[in-house]
């Protein structure tokens, strides 16, 4: 028997064919993180432009659901790592060009404001629940004094974390799907259709419906506009980009990609939003639902997609 020694360095475990390093997880956290980011941003904005009284369920009552989904994200994300005793490391220095540095420093911002800025109302949102520890009482007094403060520091950092988690997809240049200056902006603008579509579940006042219906249009219209840019840049492109997008249209992935994510999650419910805002009143939990969906469907698709394409052949 003759023996061969095959030599290559395309046997890569994890990367060769394609990546698999990235699994649900990081879809998950990639919603909620982006979605938490829509909502604290859409509450510090009408906090500054002094519409608490009139607005209370963009500003008290959705953003309970940012800390849960950055509790939610984080925990995705810890599972995710190969080294978890090791992720205080990333904390010894802050490298604004890497966009795992730039977002692991947004996140340690951001997380303790989002469960202050809850805090701050949890008298409104239970008003049953008292607190005897001074501790306690302190902190919300705390949160109450400097809940302005807090409010305009949410606005860049909500903006940084929204944009981040399209950013730490477009950073990845070896992977066609991926290297796309838009998704930094396609997903800040999902995640504000997606948190706007949960201020839906909250709203009770016709005038915070009226508003929303058309807030929720309005990001339906940008989140469609990218996405066709994104999709036009592809066929625009070299042919490893033509074939990341046969992936999406024509490939595995189009049934999710189109059927769910584009039909489904953005322009049944930008027609149904149309026929809203005109007075013709459809049910906010339809259109709810079917966004929320599109922008979790979304995350998975780019993140498993991505992950197969490639340059080399």
């Amino acid at each position: 028997m003759q023996e061969e020694i095959f030599v290559s360095g395309r046997n890569i475990p994890n990367i060769d064919p394609h990546l698999e390093v990235w699994h649900w997880p990081i879809s998950i956290d990639l919603f909620f993180g982006g979605l938490a980011a829509g909502l604290l941003f859409f509450a510090a904005l009408f906090y500054l432009l002094n519409k608490e009284d009139k607005y209370p369920a963009i500003i008290k009552y959705a953003p309970i659901v940012a800390p849960i989904g950055i509790t939610i994200a984080l925990i995705c994300l810890f599972y995710d790592l190969t080294h978890k005793p090791y992720f205080w490391r990333l904390y010894l220095t802050f490298k604004l060009e890497s966009p795992m540095s730039f977002g692991s420093w947004v996140l340690l911002l951001i997380t303790p404001l989002s469960f202050l800025w809850v805090f701050s109302y949890i008298d409104t949102l239970f008003p049953k629940l008292k607190f005897n520890n001074m501790l306690i009482v302190n902190l919300k007094k705390f949160a109450i004094k400097y809940r302005k403060i807090m409010a305009i520091l949410l606005i860049p950092l909500s903006i940084s974390l929204g944009m981040y988690t399209g950013i730490l997809l477009s950073a990845f240049n070896a992977r066609p799907l991926w290297n796309n200056a838009i998704l930094g902006p396609l997903f800040l603008s999902s995640g504000l259709t997606t948190a706007s579509a949960v201020i839906l579940y909250f709203v009770r006042s016709e005038n915070e419906r009226n508003l929303f219906s058309k807030i929720t249009l309005l990001m339906l219209a940008i989140q469609l506009f990218l996405m066709t840019h994104m999709i036009l840049g592809y066929y625009a492109g070299s042919e490893v980009q033509l074939e990341a997008i046969e992936l999406l249209i024509g490939g595995e992935f189009t049934i999710m990609f189109v059927g769910f994510v584009l039909i489904l999650g953005l322009i049944i419910p930008l027609v149904i939003q149309i026929f809203d805002v005109n007075g013709y009143r459809i049910p906010v939990l339809v259109t709810a639902t079917l966004i929320i969906l599109g922008g979790l469907i979304f995350r998975f698709v780019m993140v498993d997609a991505g992950q197969i394409t490639r340059y080399l052949y």
